[in-house]
């Protein structure tokens, strides 16, 4: 769960008595520091009924349109891909580029120290630091080359995420394995008053495919 305005997580709360009805999600950046973001309070039982609703919505749209969905979401998830890629593939050239640097720099202070061009005392320091950085960068490096493979994927996460919606094509109320099968993270916008009436908008991250654009989908039932 997490605000959608500065994305830092949400909190869960409950009213004094503890009583779930009373439950509630809030900003944990606004719980901390109130002019830093504004609240995103939502209840618990108002969210549940939200993804609930959402959920069920993909879920039968799956069901009716299941070729419709699979297009609109390669198409999306080609555009997608290809931007994290390019980013990915820049970001892991420039990782190795620095590791390269870093080793042959740590063979240089070596070299200067033997010679006596370099104290210890500046060699120990000067190793650690090139020591720590590589150690960061070399896992920043295996987690690039991962998501990159992630996104060389993209079609087999959705067809994965089909297998695993069609277990739930008829469900009528939230459970915890579904959420953790269905849902990468949960976004909730600041309510909107401007109308007179309380309206709060959430933003699904489905796990494997992201976002889902129902608007897009929703084209082929008016179509």
């Amino acid at each position: 769960m997490y605000c959608a305005d500065c994305g830092e997580k949400l909190y869960y709360g409950a009213t004094n008595n503890g009583k779930r009805e009373g439950a509630f999600f809030d900003c944990s950046l606004h719980w901390k520091h109130k002019d830093k973001c504004g609240t995103h309070f939502i209840r618990e039982s108002v969210l549940e009924r939200m993804v609930l609703k959402h959920i069920q919505l993909v879920m039968g749209y799956i069901l009716r349109y299941r070729q419709h969905f699979i297009f609109v979401m390669e198409q999306q998830l080609q555009l997608e891909s290809a931007e994290k890629l390019q980013t990915s593939r820049k970001q892991l050239e420039r990782n190795e580029r620095r590791i390269a640097e870093l080793k042959r720099l740590f063979i240089k202070i070596y070299e200067d120290n033997a010679k006596g061009n370099l104290s210890d005392e500046r060699y120990e320091m000067m190793s650690q630091n090139y020591e720590a950085e590589q150690k960061q960068l070399e896992a920043e490096v295996v987690a690039l080359r991962q998501e990159i493979e992630v996104q060389e994927r993209q079609n087999e996460n959705i067809e994965r995420f089909i297998r695993t919606a069609d277990k739930y094509v008829d469900i009528e109320e939230i459970d915890p394995c579904m959420l953790r099968e269905l849902i990468k993270a949960i976004y909730v916008e600041a309510p909107d008053k401007s109308s007179g009436k309380r309206r709060q908008k959430i933003h699904i991250q489905y796990d494997g495919i992201g976002f889902i654009p129902l608007e897009e989908l929703a084209k082929k039932e008016t179509a």
